[in-house]
């Protein structure tokens, strides 16, 4: 009985040495971009160098663009100013305000009198403010606002409001001055549990007062607290 004699496997050469040859390969591009781009920046420093005008014109124009930068945002700023300071509201415009833009319309106010960390925190979870500041004399404000479309004749702000602001005003928020403020009106109870607990009220004609005017709230407000800190203003 004859034997088969063992079959040869034949080794596979062709994609092991493509890919060996790829590789290679992709090496040797990289070496030759890599080449041309220290000859381009080598080039390019030695005209530099032979041409230091080219360099200061860089420089000159570099700093007119940050200079012209600062210039507009000064601009800006300035006029943001002046623009905070002629900030005006009628009461009748502020009725027909949504009540989210009205707490904005409040928080604008209290920037225009010199609070420049106001701002507009009510919401969802709010715990009694809308509005909050830090006049120029160091005083914590916490304002809750309630809007009333139909304004005076809308229905009247009442205790259950102000025991809420006088729950988390100073103990959460750390309010110096709080404020319950209203384009509408304040009951007679809730006129007097503000008057009991040190609570600010700005009905209406206060808030016609203020916004139409140029005075800042506290010196429209009575026996608010001194200043924490002396001031430029105090």
């Amino acid at each position: 009985m004859t034997r088969r004699p063992p079959v040869r496997r034949r080794r596979r050469s062709g994609p092991p040495r493509r890919r060996r040859n790829s590789g290679s390969e992709g090496l040797v591009f990289l070496g030759l971009i890599a080449l041309v781009a220290v000859s381009l920046i080598a080039a390019l420093l030695n005209w530099l160098a032979t041409h230091p005008w080219f360099v200061a014109l860089l420089l000159l124009a570099a700093a007119g663009t940050g200079g012209f930068w600062l210039w507009r945002r000064q601009e800006a700023a300035r006029w943001e100013q002046a623009r905070a300071q002629g900030l005006r509201y009628a009461v009748e415009h502020l009725d027909g305000l949504h009540h989210n833009d009205f707490e904005f319309a409040v928080r604008d106010l209290m920037h225009r009198d010199g609070c420049s960390d106001a701002q507009k925190v009510g919401g969802r979870g709010d715990n009694g403010a809308d509005v909050k500041a830090t006049d120029p004399y160091g005083r914590r404000w916490v304002i809750q606002c309630k809007h009333r479309k139909a304004g005076w004749s809308g229905s009247a702000v009442g205790t259950p409001d102000l025991q809420v602001l006088n729950g988390t005003g100073r103990q959460i928020h750390g309010g110096d001055v709080l404020v319950m403020l209203t384009n509408g009106r304040f009951s007679g109870p809730a006129l007097d549990f503000a008057q009991s607990q040190r609570l600010h009220l700005v009905d209406r004609h206060l808030l016609a007062q203020w916004a139409g005017g140029s005075r800042p709230l506290w010196e429209l407000l009575r026996t608010v607290p001194p200043p924490r800190k002396p001031t430029s203003l105090s």
